[in-house]
């Protein structure tokens, strides 16, 4: 299974705004019996007027 999340900067301050989207995708697929094999990430650039900018996230499953 290959799946993309896109990980948002906060607007105020460092780091994601939404790692539990993250979080929650990834435990969706363990509850399915899938592993997480490899996940790799790319700068998406930036949305709009103080959007800060966008990393896609692409993760990688595997059947157990």
């Amino acid at each position: 299974v290959v799946l993309q999340v896109t990980l948002k900067e906060k607007l105020i301050g460092t780091g994601s705004g939404n790692l539990s989207e993250l979080e929650k995708v990834i435990n969706e697929q363990v509850s399915k019996g899938y592993r997480l094999h490899t996940i790799s990430t790319a700068n998406g650039g930036s949305k709009g007027f103080g959007g800060g900018d966008r990393i896609q996230a692409t993760l990688i499953f595997e059947k157990l």
